[in-house]
């Protein structure tokens, strides 16, 4: 049996003068949970869209299963679970209504599985879709793609609006999903999420995958900007030279700085000292990206 997925050779997809992507190649295997990283507009929709045959590429090719994207995209539809992240359902039916018809377009799927999900998601189906805020209506997109038990699930920013319980919830069914054998490829901007989820992440800017990473390996070089605060001023020697640690300032009793990987020696350090509060950053991706690959320039792993 073949254990890729997801396969693209040197993908490009142009808008004339806007940027898409450009010679994206990809290996996904059957049974991990892909994540693929980046900032908005860096190409990641395009990215999926192409693969699902809803556009079409400017060069390069894709397949999904062995099978031609677009050749076989009826075949491959069939056997993927799909959230856009532009998501639109029709406003004047209720989430069950929505669910039902689109059941019926797959041959049927069984309504205590989606009424399992509902109740999993705290999604109430019961409402017309154009009531429902932007993360009730995810919710019911999350249901649709995961209700036939898809071979492969393709989303795209699956968490935009989901509050936290709903997130961990939704964390949950990709577990179960990678428990069952089953493919998961998650485009996102949020590194903590890719890191708790997935087992490899292809990063992407500016319409090119810059890396392809073991999620382990992204997990040991994590970036944060740290704020110590000590119950009174401290000697800046005695942070000097810790593994780790850039950009060092102290002010009076506080401390900032950004460290990459473990915080090990940076705790050690501080502990000679009384700490009132620590204090972490989320970096954004680009301080990610020009920490990591020095602004871009593309390698794999």
């Amino acid at each position: 049996m073949n254990d890729t997925v997801i396969r693209t050779e040197d993908l490009t997809k142009s808008y004339g003068r806007r940027r898409g992507v450009v010679g994206v190649n990809l290996e996904i295997r059957r049974g991990e949970v892909f994540g693929y990283l980046g900032p908005n507009g860096a190409g990641k929709t395009t990215t999926v869209r192409t693969l699902l045959d809803f556009i079409r590429p400017t060069g390069g090719q894709a397949s999904i299963f062995g099978l031609d994207s677009h050749r076989d995209g009826l075949a491959i539809r069939q056997r993927v679970g799909y959230l856009p992240g532009e998501l639109v359902l029709y406003e004047n039916m209720t989430g069950a209504e929505v669910l039902r018809y689109l059941g019926h377009l797959r041959g049927g799927v069984a309504e205590s599985r989606v009424a399992d999900l509902a109740a999993r998601l705290d999604s109430d189906l019961s409402r017309p879709v154009k009531t429902l805020s932007h993360g009730n209506r995810q919710k019911i997109g999350l249901i649709a793609a995961f209700m036939h038990q898809p071979e492969l699930l393709v989303l795209d920013e699956p968490t935009l609006g989901l509050d936290p319980l709903v997130q961990q919830a939704f964390y949950r069914l990709i577990a179960e999903a990678k428990a069952e054998g089953r493919t998961v490829f998650l485009s996102s901007h949020i590194l903590p999420e890719v890191e708790r989820v997935c087992d490899r992440v292809g990063i992407i800017r500016e319409g090119k995958l810059i890396a392809v990473e073991d999620v382990a390996a992204l997990k040991s070089r994590a970036l944060r900007r740290l704020e110590i605060h000590f119950a009174r001023p401290v000697p800046p020697g005695a942070f000097a030279g810790v593994a780790g640690v850039r950009d060092l300032t102290v002010e009076d009793s506080i401390l900032r700085c950004t460290v990459m990987g473990s915080l090990d020696a940076l705790v050690k350090a501080a502990a000679q000292f009384e700490v009132l509060n620590l204090v972490s950053h989320e970096p954004s991706l680009e301080e990610i990206f020009l920490a990591y690959y020095g602004g871009g320039d593309s390698h794999a792993a």
